[in-house]
């Protein structure tokens, strides 16, 4: 249930290891966060975003004074009960199991992406950069990543060449720049999304254009008009409503980004993705486009799309000077996000045969096909080369037995 980028690699691999697998997701117009993110294959993220540092710098990363973090008054309701879990969760101790566990995960991202019939196609491995326009915020900024744990990814200087290429894409100052390798992109999401499918199809799976229920009956999940042994939750925010049927608690929450795209006609086809740090925003070539993204923005998912944080990212393009000019396509998605910044991964103790993956807040392109082969292993309930219990959904505790 659900066909985001977890749900079409988890197809796919179940596939492969000989399973009959039915997709059902009801949107014809891939519009999960999958499908509009940075591309970035962020294996550098270690810490979850639930830690103390967040927690510091939250009240300067306000939206309100020029931030891309947004809590909407109107929102509180959704938003609160998740940020009381997200301070127990940045505690110093939690906060460090969650790297652990993280850190195995993304340990692990890219040899899997690197395994998938799509990486010779979509999967780019030249890094990204990472710029500042300030020079104090640019020393400070490069002296906090060169101490971080950065897992697999690596660091290095940005040499006189890369410093002037950079620089013939902007009108503003560069103050300071770090090259991160180890870390990967999708060329183009639409068009892995596309052949993700064409795969799905082609072993002879089944994409159906329903979002589909759930119904709980002897220990065991049920979807209606569709026989399934196995039954695998990966729809995203959508999620929290079918695992808590079942007595779980999901406390998910969509954390809402926006892009803005246009034609990539005066965008260098090889440069990987930059990350203009000062303006917390993300800028990535695809086939023929070229995408500014950025914001978290807490609220529910059907929620109307805030236009002033399309409007701040189109003038970030303009007080930059980069190559990219209206007309803009306008994009808004809801990453699933839980409040330890940890995805779920697991087999249910509630429902005998339901399996889970979601929750993956900024890495769901990143983790996609570690996750499928996990979930393949659960299907086959074998051993799991990494260690799920930290993302075991009984973390949450439950709502009670099986209706």
């Amino acid at each position: 249930m659900g066909g985001g980028v977890i749900g079409l690699s988890c197809a796919s691999a179940l596939l492969r290891a000989g399973h009959r697998v039915t997709v059902l997701e009801a949107s014809p117009i891939r519009d999960a966060a999958s499908w509009g993110n940075a591309g970035h294959i962020a294996t550098e993220q270690v810490a979850p975003l639930a830690s103390p540092a967040s927690l510091r710098s939250a009240w300067g990363r306000r939206f309100a004074v020029g931030g891309a973090l947004d809590l909407p008054l109107h929102a509180i309701g959704t938003w609160l009960p998740f940020a009381l879990r997200f301070v127990a969760a940045a505690r110093p101790h939690r906060f460090r199991a969650g790297s652990s566990a993280l850190r195995a995960l993304l340990a692990e991202a890219l040899p899997a992406w690197q395994r998938t019939p799509w990486a010779g196609q979509y999967l780019r491995t030249a890094g990204h950069f990472v710029l500042w326009e300030d020079a104090g915020k640019a020393a400070a900024g490069a002296a906090a990543w060169r101490t971080a744990d950065i897992g697999t990814a690596r660091i290095d200087d940005v040499d006189a060449g890369e410093i002037a290429r950079l620089q013939a894409l902007t009108s503003a100052p560069i103050a300071g720049a770090l090259h991160f390798t180890g870390t990967g992109q999708i060329a183009d999401l639409d068009q892995l999304a596309a052949a993700m499918e064409r795969d799905i199809v082609a072993q002879g799976g089944a994409i159906v254009r329903e979002t589909g229920t759930m119904t709980f009956a002897h220990g065991e999940a049920q979807v209606p008009g569709h026989e399934a042994d196995l039954v695998l939750v990966a729809a995203g925010v959508r999620s929290k409503q079918l695992v808590e049927a079942a007595g779980h608690r999901a406390p998910i929450l969509a954390e809402r980004g926006y892009h803005i795209r246009a034609a990539a006609d005066r965008w260098p086809q090889d440069l990987p993705p930059i990350v203009f740090e000062d303006r917390s925003m993300i800028v990535t070539r695809y086939a023929d486009s070229v995408q500014a993204a950025s914001f978290v923005e807490l609220a529910s998912p059907d929620a109307p799309p805030d236009p002033r944080k399309w409007r701040r990212l189109e003038r970030h393009v303009a007080e930059l000077g980069l190559p990219m000019g209206a007309p803009f396509t306008r994009w808004m998605g809801a990453r699933p996000t839980l409040p330890d910044y940890l995805p779920a991964i697991g087999r249910s103790r509630r429902a005998a045969n339901l399996l889970y993956a979601f929750g993956h807040q900024h890495l769901g392109l990143t983790l996609a096909p570690i996750t499928a082969e996990l979930v393949a292993a659960l299907a086959k309930d074998t051993h799991t080369p990494i260690d799920l219990a930290p993302f075991d959904l009984e973390r949450f505790g439950g709502k009670g037995g099986i209706a």
